[in-house]
């Protein structure tokens, strides 16, 4: 797989590539990343989902790739522009983690589990197909997608590296 042309996705950050190469995002611990393809032309996207809903945002002008609602509609939107078809995405998440747990949680110390269950939902009213996940546990992970091939690589301390 080529290591040329890896453009760097941040948390709350979204991007697209067109040319040949791979997005990459490290960190994703209760985030989410969630990764969409359109095979046919190879326009992929990315975006590092922080929280599952926009509806508490506290900010004035909100950061769309910061929330699932938000950031999938928007990275859609970019792909398109790009050359991709919503029709042909397809999706793969990774991440979600519950990475601290609290005696007594409520649902809102939940965030990994709620940002994967949003990112899913939203992708199922779009009718994305969600092709490949690794999700929870209560590890962080670095994942990059080649579009050329599709293939999300997944790298984390405990399981080592892993292909989807």
């Amino acid at each position: 797989m080529t290591l040329d042309n890896i453009i760097k996705v941040g948390m709350a950050d979204l991007n697209t590539i067109v040319q040949l190469g791979s997005l990459k995002t490290t960190g994703l611990g209760s985030c989410v990343g969630v990764t969409l393809y359109d095979p046919r032309t190879k326009v992929a996207g990315m975006a590092h989902v922080m929280l599952p809903t926009s509806e508490i945002a506290k900010e004035g002008t909100i950061n769309k790739a910061k929330y699932a609602d938000t950031a999938i509609p928007e990275l859609i939107a970019r792909m398109v522009l790009a050359g991709a078809s919503q029709s042909r995405l397809e999706a793969k998440l990774a991440g979600g983690a519950q990475m601290f747990i609290f005696a007594g949680s409520q649902d809102s110390m939940r965030i990994g589990p709620r940002n994967v269950e949003s990112c899913s939902l939203i992708l199922k009213q779009l009718g994305i197909p969600i092709r490949g996940e690794d999700t929870g546990g209560n590890f962080g992970r670095t994942i990059q997608f080649f579009n050329e091939t599709g293939v999300l690589v997944l790298r984390t301390v405990q399981q080592g590296v892993k292909e989807i």
